[in-house]
């Protein structure tokens, strides 16, 4: 068989014109485990979360841990099957693909893990690591595979004498690199990246970034980048959405976001990013402006709060806002807020 290859749009005017990813009020929630695994109570990892992703572009996912980010991505990628709601890849429902078209769509989405040391068996050598997506698929003679492998490996900057090493013999930054290497293998359309610098030393967090934003152009794709880090966003992302509790709760363009966030959560992961001296920063994030603190931690996810979600941790909270839930609108075009009182 041949090496996959990259399908030229039908319409590639159409094409652009359209999202190449559509979620669509996608709910996941998980019962809790042990002897309360036969109650009601339920962890709301998801709760209604709608956003698109256009082709060629970033789009940046940030929220606190814990607020549903990974479980969202592994619901885009069809690995965690949603409760209610749906993802469409290029207008195919990822949750109802079958067979052959199943398959086409495990190539063309692909995921950069957080942890590069724990994505790789210990025991393999990285040649094999590699080689096993390609081979899995079917695709190739172990020739082909192998000219193909050296291939990607060009691209992020690595050589062929790494396929004989095992992961202990790599730097962090190294194995980072074999990551995103192996999730290009299958000529993908979209990189989902999973906070793909939490893990990596400072000096080598601003590599890996470039590395991403080179292939990006290079390559065609698009991606959607999950951090906790707004520092990360604004030099990678074009848009950004704010996941709070299961909840995107601003989305705007990565200018509009840190000009002017609609959000006092947006605000606040902005007042803590401009804080926060540990994470060496590419570009200074934000406005000048401080911006208030929230209190205390977050809400349990399985007794979310009712009307706003962030109303006991809001210094802006009044009545409405513990009554009556926030709908995601748009108050200047392309950038939505879910919040009563948005700006103040």
């Amino acid at each position: 068989m041949t090496m996959p290859q990259a399908a030229p749009p039908a319409d590639p005017a159409a094409r652009a014109r359209q999202p190449l990813v559509v979620v669509d009020d996608v709910v996941k929630h998980f019962p809790l485990p042990g002897r309360l695994s036969g109650s009601r109570q339920r962890v709301h990892s998801v709760d209604g979360v709608t956003f698109t992703i256009a082709p060629g572009e970033v789009l940046g996912l940030v929220g606190e841990s814990g607020c549903g980010k990974s479980t969202l991505a592994r619901a885009m990628l069809g690995l965690t099957p949603v409760d209610s709601g749906r993802v469409l890849f290029d207008g195919t429902d990822v949750a109802r693909a079958r067979g052959s078209q199943r398959k086409e769509l495990r190539r063309s989405m692909q995921l950069v893990f957080q942890d590069p040391f724990a994505a790789l068996d210990p025991r393999m050598r990285l040649g094999t690591s590699l080689d096993a997506p390609l081979a899995q698929h079917g695709l190739g003679t172990r020739e082909e595979r192998h000219r193909r492998i050296v291939e990607v490996l060009g691209h992020v900057g690595l050589d062929e004498s790494f396929l004989g090493r095992r992961p202990r013999e790599c730097s962090g930054g190294q194995l980072q690199r074999i990551v995103v290497a192996r999730a290009l293998l299958l000529r993908p359309r979209l990189l989902i990246c999973d906070e793909p610098t939490s893990a990596l030393d400072a000096s080598v967090r601003a590599q890996i970034l470039n590395l991403l934003m080179e292939l990006k152009d290079e390559l065609d794709l698009t991606l959607l980048m999950i951090s906790h880090d707004l520092r990360v966003v604004r030099h990678v992302c074009d848009r950004v959405a704010v996941m709070y509790l299961g909840e995107i709760v601003e989305v705007a363009t990565r200018d509009e976001l840190f000009e002017s966030p609609a959000h006092p959560y947006t605000r606040a992961l902005l007042a803590a990013s401009m804080a926060d001296e540990r994470l060496p920063a590419t570009e200074e994030p934000g406005p000048r402006t401080p911006y208030s603190a929230l209190r205390g931690e977050p809400p349990s996810p399985v007794h979310p709060p009712a009307g706003c979600r962030l109303h006991p941790r809001c210094p802006q909270a009044r009545d409405r806002c513990r009554t009556e839930e926030p709908m995601l609108v748009p108050g200047t075009p392309g950038h939505l807020a879910a919040c009563h009182y948005p700006y103040t």
